[in-house]
């Protein structure tokens, strides 16, 4: 079991940068792959991005590609998503996820996740 917990959200004005980081604790977090997910009041959890175990491989959301990187160090058991260019239409809660699979593969679905943090408030605005 691996246990997350996201911090780094806040208000940010309209173009502005974030950095999200989702600390792991509990078994070997080499062993996941992880995910960003995020949920806007009154709407469905979404995709964001996900970066597999060993780092070769990422997938973005279109919405947010070209503006947010997905990255990890497994040497201090963190994944982080850098947000730039942040829009209105950004703001949601913020979510990480672990998947244990293969070293190259990716969840791009949230059935597909087996852990989740509690979530971390991002709003953009004027």
């Amino acid at each position: 079991q691996v246990q997350l917990v996201e911090s780094g959200g806040g208000l940010v004005q309209i173009g502005g940068s974030l950095r999200l980081s989702c600390a792991a604790s509990g078994r070997t977090f080499s062993s996941y792959a992880m995910g960003w997910f995020r949920q806007a009041p009154g709407k469905e959890r979404e995709f964001v991005a996900a970066i597999s175990r060993n780092f070769v491989t990422t997938n973005y959301a279109d919405s947010v590609k070209g503006r947010f990187t997905i990255s990890r160090d497994n040497a201090k058991n963190t994944m982080y998503l850098q947000m730039n260019s942040l829009k209105p239409e950004d703001t949601a809660d913020y979510y990480c996820a672990a998947k244990s699979t293969g070293p190259f593969r990716l969840g791009l679905t949230a059935d597909e996740y087996d852990y989740w943090g509690q979530g971390t408030q991002v709003t953009v605005s004027s």
